[in-house]
């Protein structure tokens, strides 16, 4: 499942369970527009991951809160906790290893 986030307690309650893997972006940002294609293609092949794409200026509190400070930042959430963080573009190759 991909889902745009529109607030922090959306955020909060998306989070809270399983595996999500979280995509800060910007829409005026070149390599998240890259990777756009990808988070989606892994959404269809990896139906147990959750994906959440959070825009940085529309939602800046919540970027504010993980540090986020280059985009596309992606972190892994796991039971509601960040486990892992990744800044810029990856292959869906490197997606899927990311998430395992």
């Amino acid at each position: 499942m991909l889902k745009h986030i529109a607030s922090k307690e959306e955020f909060i309650d998306n989070t809270a369970n399983g595996t999500v893997l979280v995509d800060f972006f910007a829409n005026w940002c070149g390599p998240c527009k890259m990777l756009a294609p990808l988070l989606e293609q892994l959404a269809s092949e990896m139906p147990e991951i959750n994906i959440l794409k959070i825009d940085v200026d529309s939602v800046p509190d919540v970027a504010k809160e993980y540090g986020i400070i280059s985009i596309p930042t992606l972190i892994l959430f796991k039971e509601g906790k960040a486990v892992d963080k990744q800044v810029g573009f990856m292959n869906i190759n490197q997606l899927k290893s990311f998430v395992k």
